[in-house]
């Protein structure tokens, strides 16, 4: 089928996390430069939403609720027909999944680009061959490379993060709360999906134990409900507990967002996080405990000028607690307004 020039009314797939839709952010801008007179749909898991709401580069958002009104095969269908009542004339599904590509099918999109695979990938127009999995390029430059099919070249690779009003308002009424102005704080997250991809948490507080000693700078962590019993374990451990804040599993994703465009440094497990700070302009570090293909600091890190990673490629455990107050003080140094250590 022949590419045409031109789309009118364009969607775009990408319903899986954190990292993967921050990630996406790049693709989505060189869509719309590309067909700057197109409309631009991105459908995306209800999670994830703040994170494309505000994005100047796209016109609407779909949200596919699997636990909701989208769920089941009924709730399939209602997608279906919610995709199918926008006519969209291309789609760009990202997120490799049956439902997807089944989706897209079934809603009547003309041109569909995606990744050929033993998921549905015969329903797409445009399957190509997916190397991901080898990791040697990162997400946003593998996303970028779906594009060259319909002619996109483009190797801009800045990411967005919005932010939303009410967030904003909530982080300066908590900052306000705790005596703190913007770069006062450093925030933690010891989170993440996976536990392989954890460091130890022996290991975080005796960190914020001396941060804590060397500077006057507040530590707050952070992260999802499920993160909070690893919090508190950490506090539990560290000889100073009171003098740590503890938000985790208390804030919205646009929160966190706002949060971190305020902080001094993330210093974080490798997991979402470490995109939304980047996504704001904030300094980052990013623990990478797994070098295998696919999964490596090569496709995930964190990306811009103010992101830094410590791995495990020497050997397994090689990431101690001296090679994170050795990169923090790099990071504080290059900057001399912040003369903290």
């Amino acid at each position: 089928m022949k590419i045409p020039k031109t789309f009118q009314n364009i969607l775009i797939v990408r319903t899986d996390r954190i990292g993967d839709v921050v990630l996406t952010t790049p693709a989505i801008k060189a869509i719309r430069q590309f067909y700057p007179s197109s409309h631009v749909t991105v459908l995306v898991a209800p999670a994830t939403y703040e994170l494309v709401n505000g994005n100047p580069y796209v016109d609407e958002i779909l949200v596919d609720d699997r636990q909701g009104r989208h769920k089941g095969l009924f709730g399939f269908l209602r997608l279906v027909r919610e995709i199918s009542s926008k006519k969209f004339d291309l789609a760009v599904v990202y997120h490799t999944k049956r439902r997807y590509n089944l989706a897209c099918y079934a809603a009547g999109i003309p041109f569909r680009l995606g990744y050929k695979n033993n998921k549905f990938g015969s329903l797409l127009t445009y399957p190509l061959k997916d190397t991901r999995a080898q990791g040697v390029k990162h997400e946003a430059e593998y996303c970028m490379d779906v594009l060259k099919e319909i002619g996109i070249e483009n190797d801009d690779l800045d990411i967005f993060v919005p932010t939303q009003k009410e967030a904003e308002d909530w982080v300066l009424h908590w900052m306000q709360e705790n005596n703190l102005k913007p770069n006062e704080f450093i925030v933690v997250h010891p989170g993440a999906s996976d536990a392989a991809k954890c460091w130890p948490i022996a290991n975080f507080a005796s960190l914020m134990d001396r941060l804590a000693e060397r500077n006057a700078l507040k530590i707050v962590l952070i992260g999802s409900p499920q993160t909070v019993s690893i919090a508190q374990e950490i506090l539990r451990q560290t000889r100073q507990a009171s003098r740590f804040l503890d938000l985790t599993g208390k804030t919205s994703l646009a929160q966190t967002a706002s949060l971190l465009r305020r902080s001094r440094l993330l210093i974080s497990n490798d997991s979402g996080p470490v995109h939304v700070a980047a996504g704001v302009g904030t300094s980052v570090i990013s623990l990478f405990l797994r070098n295998q293909a696919g999964i490596n600091a090569e496709r995930w890190k964190p990306l811009g000028p103010k992101s830094f990673i410590l791995d495990n490629k020497l050997e397994p455990g090689s990431i101690s607690i001296d090679n994170v107050v050795e990169l923090i003080d790099q990071i504080f140094k290059k900057d001399s307004q912040y003369e903290i250590f």
